[in-house]
Parts: structure tokens; C-alpha cells; sequence
């Protein structure tokens, strides 16, 4: 919302707020900010999901860290926005994903992942180890003792990340080989795979070998054969 002043000489204000009645699709329907013009804690997270909104399918854009910007936070920061919006692909796998169809969390026939959310990892079905892995990855990325700022973050706790890449992974690699229709839908929606896939690539932080969702591979593909 703007506030244009009848004084020339005092700048316009820029609120952002989501006033009592406001639709869902006037959400966040202020003007955009430059990271420069971004003054909280809270900086880094407002501006990737600002550059998510303005164009969900450029992914390196929205990777794109502005200059000078701390690795480690813009790596975490990323890592918790992921998080967030898995939870919306959790909640469409509820539909058809149950422990009766789906007794392990498994890929391809290769792939059984055990869950470590228990005191010895173990098996578990599908659904629930897609909860138990969301709710210990947020665990983890707000525990005050890992990851007690949002500006600075050290190098030990960076590490951990890897980790919580590698078992949120599988909740896309068990939706794209057991749900597939699901799973193209809510990528066409949100390009979160290609996204994370992308992410995890260009910082190192999995294995080329344990990332088996072919979707960059698609992506090449139908490159390839528009240019033909």
C-alpha cells in the first residue's frame, strides 16, 4: 500500500502489510525492494521469497545471491524455504500416499530409505517418514544451538546441511516414482524439484549418483529437441 504525502520532499513509504479481510490473491502485492533496501534479520529469507513470486520458474534467478552475501546464510536460508514448501507437496501425498499403499519409503526398487527420526533408524511407511524428516529438518534449522543467528553462521553448522538435503531428497524421488501424476502436477506449479535439484547441485551438497529424479535430464532433453 502507498502513502503518497502532499509534501514533495518526504519520500513515499512503502507499508507491507496483510490487512484484516485482504484475498489471498492481494497477498504481497506491494511493490518489490532491493536487498540493499531489505533493513532486518530477516533480510535474506524476505528477498528469495520476493524473487519467487516475481518468477517462480526462473530458478537461476532465485538462486542468484546478491553481492557480498554470506554463503552459508544464503545456503540456509534456501534449505528452510525448501522445508516450507515441501510441506505443501506432504500435504497433496496425504490424498493417495497412506500406510496401507505405501508401507516403506521407497524410490525404485533399488531404493529403501530407512527413517532416522527413531532411536535406531528403521522403516517406516512413506507418509510418515516424509513427516518425521520435515518436522527434523525444522528441528534442526531453528535450533538455537546450530543456527542461533540469521546473519552469521558457523562453518560446523553449515556442514549439517548436506544432511538434511539428502533425506528431504527423498520425499521428491518417492513422489516422482509412486505418485507420479502428483508429483508433475505440483511441479508444474512450483519447479520445486528442478529448483532444489539445481541448488543442491551448484553448491556440492549431494552426490550427483543419489540425486535419481531424471528432471534436469527432461529439462536438457526438450532443450535438445526444440533446437532440432
Amino acid at each position: 500500500m502507498l502513502i503518497n504525502m502532499a509534501d514533495e520532499d518526504i519520500p513515499v513509504v512503502i507499508l507491507r502489510r496483510i490487512r484484516p479481510g485482504t484475498k489471498t490473491e492481494d497477498f504481497t502485492s506491494w511493490e518489490d525492494q532491493s536487498f540493499e533496501e531489505m533493513d532486518s534479520t530477516l533480510a535474506v529469507q524476505q528477498y528469495i521469497q520476493q524473487n519467487i513470486r516475481k518468477e517462480i520458474g526462473n530458478i537461476d534467478g532465485i538462486l542468484e545471491a546478491p553481492e557480498g552475501q554470506d554463503e552459508g546464510v544464503w545456503k540456509y536460508e534456501h534449505l528452510r524455504q525448501f522445508c516450507l514448501e515441501l510441506n505443501g507437496l506432504a500435504v497433496k501425498l496425504q490424498a493417495e500416499c497412506s500406510p496401507d499403499s505405501c508401507t516403506q519409503m521407497t524410490a525404485t526398487e533399488q531404493w529403501i530409505f530407512l527413517c532416522a527420526a527413531h532411536k535406531t533408524p528403521k522403516e517406516c511407511p512413506a507418509i510418515d517418514y516424509t513427516r518425521h524428516t520435515l518436522d527434523g529438518a525444522a528441528c534442526l534449522l531453528n535450533s538455537n544451538k546450530y543456527f542461533p543467528s540469521r546473519v552469521s553462521i558457523k562453518e560446523s553448522s553449515v556442514a549439517k546441511l548436506g544432511s538434511v538435503c539428502r533425506r528431504i531428497y527423498r520425499i521428491f524421488s518417492h513422489a516422482y516414482f509412486h505418485h507420479r501424476q502428483l508429483f508433475d502436477d505440483y511441479e508444474n506449479e512450483t519447479y520445486l524439484c528442478r529448483r532444489f535439484t539445481t541448488f543442491v547441485t551448484k553448491y556440492n551438497l549431494m552426490s550427483k549418483d543419489n540425486l535419481i529424479v531424471p528432471i534436469l535430464g527432461e529439462d536438457n532433453q526438450a532443450a535438445n529437441e526444440s533446437e532440432a
